[in-house]
């Protein structure tokens, strides 16, 4: 389903968070170019994607230059590695002009520096998951993320975009993969406990925990797609 107003999206780092959201947008119509400085991990993902993925280092100006980032309405940071989403963030900002700039942050202690420098968003896996053990879960009954890895168990986030097949609907109307556990809904910020009857609005994200096996089942479920 195609939205009404298409943007121009860069995204910086073609891990899973990257390839997912790459094709999450493309999907919804907006104008996505992925960057990626590993050669091999960017023709991977270009075998799918196709031509929208770029093999360059996103924290070069020449690369930033030749990806069209002056014209660029978002630019999403969610490589490994901090200080080159901080980088990348700054100069999409600073130099390009770019309106918007998110990134992924992957220790928590460097959120308020981003904020600080001028970063629009930041996101924080480990900040979510963190949370949520600290809102919902008593002393000495936090599970080893070592037993998840034990069980092959995943900690994943499905984001509630624009024209999302799913968006309106409650959680007790999904059909998800079997023994799929829905554990919070991030909403303006703020984690909910969820219920059957939580609707779910444009702009959630929703963590799960779920069979590693299992994910592509449920971001199909997200996407509307059929496997």
């Amino acid at each position: 389903m195609a939205i009404g107003n298409p943007m121009y999206i860069i995204i910086v780092g073609a891990g899973k968070v990257g390839y997912y959201l790459a094709k999450a947008l493309t999907q919804e119509g907006h104008e996505v170019l992925v960057m990626e400085k590993d050669r091999k991990v960017a023709e991977a993902i270009a075998d799918e994607l196709g031509d929208i993925v770029m093999h360059a280092d996103g924290c070069e100006v020449r690369s930033m230059t030749e990806a069209g980032m002056a014209r660029a309405n978002v630019v999403v940071a969610v490589t490994g590695d901090d200080e080159d989403n901080l980088v990348i963030c700054q100069m999409a900002k600073r130099k390009f002009g770019v309106p918007r700039t998110i990134a992924r942050v992957n220790d928590p202690k460097n959120e308020e520096l981003f904020q600080e420098l001028g970063i629009d968003q930041t996101v924080s896996s480990t900040r979510i998951i963190f949370n949520l053990i600290e809102q919902q879960i008593e002393t000495g009954q936090v599970i080893p993320l070592a037993a998840l890895k034990k069980g092959e168990i995943e900690v994943v986030e499905v984001n509630i975009t624009p024209g999302c097949p799913v968006e309106g609907m409650r959680i007790g109307q999904l059909d998800l993969p079997p023994n799929t556990l829905i554990i919070s809904v991030i909403r303006d910020g703020h984690a909910l406990i969820p219920h059957a009857d939580t609707r779910l609005r444009q702009g959630d994200s929703v963590i799960a925990m779920i069979k590693a096996e299992r994910e592509k089942e449920l971001r199909a479920v997200f996407a509307g797609e059929q496997l």
